[in-house]
């Protein structure tokens, strides 16, 4: 069972309101007439299963899902996942995006991982370029269990929590223009893995004016 969400997210700075973030799209009921609904296949098989969106890729290549609708803003995704074994990595997701129709792929976006980048980090980038990535080992995942994860970003200040957990924060110092690019979706690169319970949420946050007491 995944964990519980956390009342609030507290990044270097800032604290994140999760449940006083405004929901701009909810799913907890996944069905084959809301996904036809809110979502387009780009790339890789998507189906539901029984409650979960279900995506299918075995090439190493992105198998992408992107929502029919914007969602601008400093924005935060929730959802639970997991992989279907015998897959082991890769359950990805993107806001603040787009689609570049011309080329047939993801064009600028955030994207966030885990289990992910071929060595099992987990990880956050922008597209196209893929200048902009900071990622790390030390998340132990686990193949098959089911996790809770919201990722987004305030301010190109971008983060990705697992399980109530803080795993990774990161600062893009050329942040992605919010008000252009709204686009949220799912990923499985070379994977086989299952989405529910999303939803996409407007961050509701404030500053943190952060300091050591005296320990001695």
């Amino acid at each position: 069972m995944s964990q519980p969400t956390p009342p609030t997210i507290r990044l270097a700075w800032k604290e994140i309101f999760i449940e006083q973030s405004e929901i701009l799209y909810q799913s907890n009921d996944i069905t084959k007439e809301n996904f036809a609904k809110d979502w387009d296949i780009k790339s890789g098989e998507w189906k539901v299963e029984n409650g979960w969106l279900t995506g299918k890729n075995p090439e190493n290549a992105p198998g992408m899902i992107v929502s029919k609708g914007d969602y601008f803003g400093n924005v935060m995704i929730e959802f639970e996942a997991r992989n279907v074994l015998p897959s082991t990595h890769d359950i990805d997701v993107m806001w603040n995006g787009t689609w570049d129709e011309k080329l047939n792929k993801r064009g600028i976006a955030y994207v966030a991982g885990v289990q992910g980048w071929w060595e099992g980090k987990v990880g956050i980038e922008k597209s196209p370029e893929y200048k902009f990535l900071s990622a790390t080992q030390i998340f132990k995942y686990e193949p098959g269990k089911t996790y809770k994860i919201i990722a987004g970003s305030v301010d190109g200040h971008c983060f990705i929590v697992v399980d109530g957990k803080i795993v990774l924060e990161t600062t893009d110092l050329d942040p992605i223009d919010v008000t252009k690019y709204g686009r949220v979706g799912f990923e499985a690169y070379a994977s086989w893995i299952q989405v529910k319970n999303i939803k996409v949420r407007k961050i509701n946050w404030k500053p943190l004016n952060l300091r050591y007491e005296k320990q001695f």
